[in-house]
């Protein structure tokens, strides 16, 4: 990638060592300054009243957003959402966050969503994603999946699967972004 050459001009072995050991050092650090941030891709989806959303869209509002892919057939991610929803209206206040979830319901389960979504009192942004388009851009493995957006839109913390508990961890990274 960098094309560099140093000419050593010492006869002490250990001093070539030491002076190589050091620019490899600090060509890793300079390395670590050049990592891309990621963002949110630029994807079209429908919500569950059929009104077109661009997923991007969620990282240029200024606020935190968590997003948590998800399927009504699994019942982690249904665990994940309610403890999360449960700690929304403090949350909203307190850091200034929004929650949205997208479905991964392929078009056979698909149509279960909206009247899952009803019984369960969510009232955050649901998403269909029935296709995987989202899924794949953002190479998520399986759901549930959480993906924390900082409010200049930058994807700060990514995390695969649940255990109960899972949202005081997420409310501690919460607390970093605020400053809190």
């Amino acid at each position: 990638m960098f094309g560099i050459t140093i000419e050593l001009k010492t006869k002490n072995k250990t001093m070539k060592k030491i002076i190589i050991l050091a620019l490899l050092t600090s060509s890793v650090f300079a390395l670590q300054s050049f990592k891309q941030t990621k963002r949110l891709p630029d994807v079209r989806l429908k919500d569950i009243n059929g009104f077109e959303k661009n997923v991007s869209d969620y990282g240029k509002t200024g606020r935190i957003t968590i997003i948590s892919l998800w399927a009504t057939w699994c019942k982690p991610c249904i665990q994940e959402i309610n403890a999360i929803n449960d700690l929304m209206d403090t949350w909203k206040t307190k850091y200034n966050v929004d929650l949205v979830a997208v479905s991964v319901d392929d078009g056979r389960t698909a149509p279960k969503v909206k009247p899952f979504v009803a019984s369960q009192g969510w009232d955050f942004d649901i998403l269909l994603d029935p296709s995987k388009e989202l899924q794949q851009k953002l190479s998520v493995p399986s759901v549930p999946y959480l993906i924390l957006v900082d409010k200049n839109g930058n994807i700060v913390d990514e995390h695969n699967g649940y255990l109960a508990g899972d949202e005081f961890q997420l409310e501690e990274k919460l607390k970093k972004l605020t400053g809190q």
